[in-house]
C-alpha cells in the first residue's frame, strides 16, 4: 500500500538551534557565490539569529517525518515587510517548500514586502520572480537597502532586493522612497 506523503504545515519556530541547523545546511551553496569576506562557518550562529530574534525577525517553518527542513523569516521594518533567512535544506529544495512558506507570509502580510538575497544567487532570484517579485535597479536596491536592512555595506554591494507586485510604488506613493 502507497503511503500518503505529508502535507506540510507552515508553523512558528523559536528553536534557535533546529533554525540555524536549517540555515547552515542550505546555505552551503553560497560558499563559492559571495564575497570571501562575507563567508563564515557556520553561516549562522546561533548568537547571531538570537541578534535577528531580538531584532524582530519572526520564524516560520516546515517539519517533515519530526524534522524541521525548512524556514523563513519575516520582519516588520516601519512601512515594510521584509522576508528575511529563507532556507530549505538540500534534499527538500525544489519540493515546494519555499513556495508554501512564502505563500502563508504572503497571507499574513500587512504591508509591501521585499526581500533581499545575494546578488550572485540566481536561483533564489528566479525563485521570488516565479512568485510575484520584481528585481529592482541597482539604485533602488542600495535606498532600500540602507533604508530597511541592516547590513554591512560590503554585503548591502553584492546584494540585490525584489519587491513583490507594488510594493516599489506604493512605497514611492506614500512618500517613504
Amino acid at each position: 500500500m502507497n503511503e500518503i506523503p505529508e502535507v506540510p504545515q507552515v508553523h512558528r519556530v523559536t528553536d534557535a538551534q533546529a533554525i540555524c541547523t536549517v540555515i547552515n545546511a542550505a546555505a552551503q551553496v553560497y560558499r563559492r557565490i559571495i564575497p570571501d569576506d562575507c563567508w563564515h562557518e557556520p553561516y549562522m550562529s546561533v548568537q547571531d539569529l538570537n541578534q535577528e530574534l531580538e531584532n524582530g525577525v519572526v520564524f516560520s517553518g516546515i517539519t517533515q517525518e519530526g524534522r524541521l527542513v525548512a524556514v523563513m523569516g519575516f520582519q516588520a521594518r516601519g512601512p515594510v515587510e521584509l522576508i528575511r533567512h529563507a532556507y530549505v535544506i538540500p534534499p527538500y529544495q525544489r519540493t515546494g517548500m519555499g513556495r508554501t512558506l512564502l505563500r502563508w507570509i504572503h497571507r499574513h502580510a500587512s504591508a509591501p514586502t521585499l526581500v533581499g538575497t545575494w546578488a550572485g544567487a540566481n536561483w533564489a532570484i528566479r525563485f521570488y520572480e516565479n512568485n510575484g517579485y520584481q528585481l529592482l535597479n541597482l539604485q533602488d536596491t542600495a535606498r532600500l537597502l540602507e533604508t530597511f536592512w541592516r547590513v554591512p555595506k560590503h554585503q548591502a554591494q553584492a546584494s540585490v532586493v525584489l519587491a513583490r507586485g507594488q510594493a516599489l510604488a506604493t512605497l514611492r506613493i506614500a512618500g517613504e522612497m
